[in-house]
């Protein structure tokens, strides 16, 4: 997983509350368990018409946020379902960080453990950040996670909070695998005594 620590880019907004996980992925994408190439289909219903054309007023198909990697949104991002498949087509599209007022607990979680970081900020603050998304190409925003600060294009800055072991994480790059084998001597050291104590096994 790719570390986190400062990122500064471009900021699409997309004011919907209960942005669902069958909105950001349909069901039809799901049949992979590749977590590329899904970034095209990101939003599919919203961004393609029946015929398979962009449909031009969608925020992602305008020209100054498809190099987006934030994106600002309304309450309760990702409800619906739990698939993982969400944050995987966020990610794969380019979106490091979404930024809402509340978010569904297992997606919350799942971008953490995908090298997305997901902030949850006050309405009023979200409403600011929306603002400053909606000025297209000039729209960036730099998200610190190490000392918690997003700043805005004139320079404002808001503090977040993050849980401190999964700030960890995605500073270090660490998923639930590379947890794992950060103890890989430790585990080792296990294996080779229980070999010796049971060579039977």
């Amino acid at each position: 997983m790719d570390k986190f620590d400062t990122l500064t880019g471009i900021a699409a907004p997309l004011p919907l509350i209960n942005v669902d996980t069958d909105m950001i992925i349909p069901k039809q994408f799901l049949k992979t368990i590749k977590r590329s190439g899904l970034g095209v289909n990101l939003f599919d219903e919203m961004r393609y018409d029946d015929d398979g054309a962009e449909i031009p007023d969608f925020v992602l198909n305008k020209a100054q946020y498809r190099d987006a990697q934030i994106l600002v949104s309304g309450d309760n991002f990702g409800c619906g379902s739990s698939r993982e498949h969400a944050p995987w087509a966020l990610l794969d599209f380019g979106i490091r960080c979404v930024i809402a007022p509340s978010f569904a607990d297992i997606f919350y979680n799942n971008c953490f453990k995908n090298g997305i970081l997901p902030i949850a900020l006050p309405q009023e603050e979200v409403d600011k950040l929306m603002d400053d998304a909606e000025r297209g190409a000039n729209a960036v925003l730099t998200v610190d996670l190490q000392n918690q600060t997003i700043t805005g294009p004139d320079g404002g800055s808001i503090s977040f909070e993050v849980d401190a072991f999964k700030k960890h994480c995605l500073l270090n790059g660490l998923d639930d695998i590379g947890l794992s084998l950060e103890k890989a001597a430790s585990i080792d050291a296990f294996e080779a005594q229980a070999a010796a104590a049971r060579p039977w096994v």
